[in-house]
């Protein structure tokens, strides 16, 4: 017999008002701090935007600028100062809403997000959710600036969530997104929620 179903939610700009990459730089290094890691990295955004580089290796040069060098403790201090101070603000209270009325169905809720797992796991642990996330490589106990293996966007999200679950045991499966970074994650859907929380 199948299970009901299962939920899979894209995090930033789905359950968020913001990209969470950028405010928690923006939380460490203040706006100031933000915008000169953009200006510099434009070169990089804009190969991205013409498709001359990946979306992994223009996210790793703004983690580079933002966070490299940091021991992996103080980053996590950063991380967890920021999930319990800011993060509350930027989530969307309809999104938190539909998560809990698919915990009330006993669905699990399962985080799909190309943000790394330091700043989301804890809120993630917080609302009994389970969290598929980016994971930044560590070297000699401080941060790189690289992502350890694949950036968990596009086709790595469907990957991910394979490796994790059957989803021919599950019934249902309901699938949330705002971006073409979701669109494959999408396509595993029986339900499909497109940018659902926005009013």
């Amino acid at each position: 017999m199948k299970k009901k179903g299962i939920a899979f939610f894209d995090f930033d700009g789905t359950i968020t008002f913001k990209d969470t990459l950028l405010e928690i730089i923006r939380f460490h290094k203040g706006s100031g701090g933000l915008y000169a890691g953009l200006l510099k990295i434009s070169p990089w955004l804009l190969a991205m935007k013409l498709k001359i580089v990946s979306n992994q290796a223009a996210k790793e040069q703004l983690l580079a600028h933002s966070f490299k060098g940091l021991s992996c403790e103080d980053f996590q201090k950063v991380c967890d100062a920021f999930i319990k101070t800011e993060l509350p603000k930027l989530i969307r209270s309809a999104a938190l809403e539909k998560i809990k009325q698919f915990q009330k169905q006993d669905i699990p809720v399962v985080i799909v997000s190309a943000s790394a797992e330091n700043w989301l796991e804890g809120w993630c642990k917080e609302y009994n959710l389970i969290c598929i996330a980016s994971q930044l490589e560590k070297k000699d106990n401080t941060i790189t600036g690289k992502i350890s293996g694949k950036n968990c966007y596009g086709e790595e999200k469907v990957n991910r969530i394979k490796e994790k679950f059957n989803l021919a045991e599950y019934e249902n499966i309901y699938c949330f997104g705002d971006t073409k970074g979701d669109k494959q994650m999408l396509s595993l859907a029986t339900f499909v929620f497109y940018k659902p929380f926005r009013n």
